[in-house]
């Protein structure tokens, strides 16, 4: 074989390497996304509750914080995750409010229960219960307690019973217990704390 031929058959072999090697990059890349894009679309967040998820800082009446509450959509409606520290030992209830404002010291500036749909009070009212009723969270001896529990008839989307509504919502923990039957806040006591719901 002449010298132009040997030179021809090593730049053919060359530039057959190349692509090979680029074809092999362009797979792994594809693979690569392929494997991101599936993880995102399998993350637990529900079709029916698409809109961000949301927190609200608890704060005292003296203005200490207290305690978070973080929210997200999910197929079964919106969880919150409910954190304490500092606050006096037992159950108390807990509640979303009407209006996102925590003017202290009684926080009456939260209004009512979020209410949208003029229910009564209450899990076991039959003509219970209100959008922004939750489950009490108990409170250990050192001061804390958390719950984790699911709302199906609020929303973090759009709509009658979002927690993004105008004027805002708020969350509210009471000095006692709520007893799930007495309109219209379940006899649970005075407010001890309070957080603005807001996206984040």
């Amino acid at each position: 074989m002449t010298r132009v031929g040997i030179t021809s058959l090593v730049a053919l072999v060359a530039v057959g390497a190349c692509s090979a090697g680029d074809d092999a990059a362009s797979d792994s890349a594809l693979v690569v996304g392929d494997t991101t894009s599936g993880t995102t679309a399998a993350a637990p967040m529900g079709d029916a509750n698409s809109a961000s998820s949301a927190r609200a800082v608890l704060r005292d009446a003296q203005g200490a914080e207290v305690g978070t509450v973080r929210m997200r959509p999910t197929d079964a409606g919106v969880e919150f995750a409910i954190e304490l520290v500092g606050m006096p030992a037992g159950a108390h209830g807990i509640h979303v409010h009407e209006t996102g404002d925590c003017t202290p010291p009684g926080f009456t500036s939260a209004g009512g229960h979020f209410n949208p749909e003029g229910r009564q009070h209450g899990t076991e009212d039959p003509d219970g219960a209100h959008a922004g009723d939750l489950p009490n969270v108990t409170v250990q001896a050192d001061g804390t307690g958390s719950l984790t529990t699911t709302n199906s008839r609020v929303t973090l989307a759009d709509g009658a019973t979002s927690l993004f509504k105008t004027g805002g919502t708020a969350i509210v923990v009471h000095a006692g217990p709520d007893d799930y039957r007495t309109d219209p806040s379940g006899d649970s006591g005075d407010r001890l704390a309070c957080g603005v719901v807001e996206r984040g």
